[in-house]
């Protein structure tokens, strides 16, 4: 098993469970702040149309802030609460919290991010690579959640209230970024309506409604999971679409759009169309699977390297600077009707049966 950090998360208000979580973790705050900003910096000054101004970081999280206020302002006191008890100004906070809208404005690019496959029928299993720069390689937890309506399992990044995980009504979220040319930083963090919907979600068709009524400027998707039901949700400055399994049951999600109206603003997969190259190898792999996607099957559908077609199991180079050295930092296999999460760290590649740690959603 892991020896990755477990943050037992709880609290009876948003300010408290802040608070709680700034607390636990506030020397990982304080590091993966540290990268962050180099990062933003980074990327900006890498960026031709930003050159000629300057980028400013707090500005740009207190913008997502107001649009949060407005929609869900519970999760700004929660950010309020993690500032105070990780010590640290609230808008690094923010920041962290809006770490893809941020960088979105900034003009990263990427080729590739995160890969995901998901299988309904008797009960819908399945998973996904977490792929982000190796520098941050240990800035992120496992936690529990409770306090809030539903309690929730899951990863995230120091200081990030919520990304992958399920919670106690079954309700799982699984994560891919996207790219829209609208791309921005003035809506809701995706983050945090990642993790609006694991604190408040009681169903399926809860989950969906909570995304596609979120007001967000930088592009995701989110794949909702439940024990009879999958659908992945594309959110974009453009709008939001909802798209489900094909006629086999199977979900298969890299880092571009599907829909065909949002597609037509696509600019990650223009970019970087390797993304298209995972899709197709995922695809033709899950294609001779039947039966639930457990753990182990996961491992071998996602162990695919450049060799192999597509790199779906990303390894960092040896060289590089911040921004170039990317890696599947996790691996994580969802079972909603268990509520459960099991978590590899590390690239599918080297996952084995003892590497797993099990994560279930509290319940209250």
């Amino acid at each position: 098993m892991s020896g990755r950090t477990l943050l037992r998360i709880g609290g009876e208000t948003p300010r408290r469970r802040g608070e709680d979580r700034g607390r636990q973790a506030r020397e990982g705050i304080t590091r993966a702040w540290k990268v962050y900003e180099e990062l933003f910096a980074t990327v900006a000054e890498g960026n031709p149309a930003r050159r000629a101004g300057t980028f400013d970081v707090p500005a740009l999280a207190l913008r997502t802030v107001a649009a949060t206020r407005a929609w869900a302002p519970g999760l700004v006191e929660e950010m309020e609460g993690v500032a105070e008890g990780a010590r640290m100004p609230f808008w690094t906070i923010a920041a962290l919290n809006a770490r893809t809208e941020i960088l979105a404005e900034a003009g990263a690019s990427r080729a590739g991010e995160c890969s995901t496959l998901v299988r309904t029928g008797s009960a819908t299993t399945g998973g996904q690579c977490w792929d982000w720069h190796e520098e941050l390689a240990d800035a992120w937890h496992l936690q529990t959640v409770t306090g809030d309506t539903r309690g929730f399992a899951g990863i995230t990044e120091h200081g990030i209230l919520a990304k992958i995980g399920v919670n106690d009504a079954g309700v799982g979220v699984l994560f891919n970024i996207l790219g829209h040319s609208g791309d921005a930083a003035t809506g809701v963090p995706v983050h945090l309506v990642a993790r609006q919907v694991l604190g408040t979600a009681g169903s399926f068709a809860e989950a969906v409604g909570v995304l596609t009524g979120a007001p967000v400027s930088a592009s995701t998707v989110i794949t909702v999971v439940t024990a009879d039901r999958a659908a992945s949700v594309e959110l974009s400055p453009g709008g939001s679409a909802v798209v489900t399994p094909d006629d086999r049951g199977l979900l298969v999600r890299t880092n571009h759009f599907l829909d065909p109206v949002l597609a037509a603003g696509e600019l990650r997969g223009r970019r970087e169309p390797e993304t298209y190259d995972r899709h197709r190898l995922l695809t033709d792999r899950v294609l001779g699977h039947t039966g639930p996607l457990g753990p182990d099957e996961l491992v071998e559908l996602l162990a695919a390297h450049r060799e192999d077609g597509a790199e779906v199991c990303c390894h960092a180079p040896a060289e590089g600077t911040l921004g170039s050295r990317w890696a599947t930092l996790a691996t994580v296999a969802v079972d909603p009707a268990e509520r459960r999460l099991l978590v590899h760290d590390g690239g599918p590649c080297s996952a084995a049966p003892s590497t797993w740690t099990p994560l279930r959603a509290p319940t209250h």
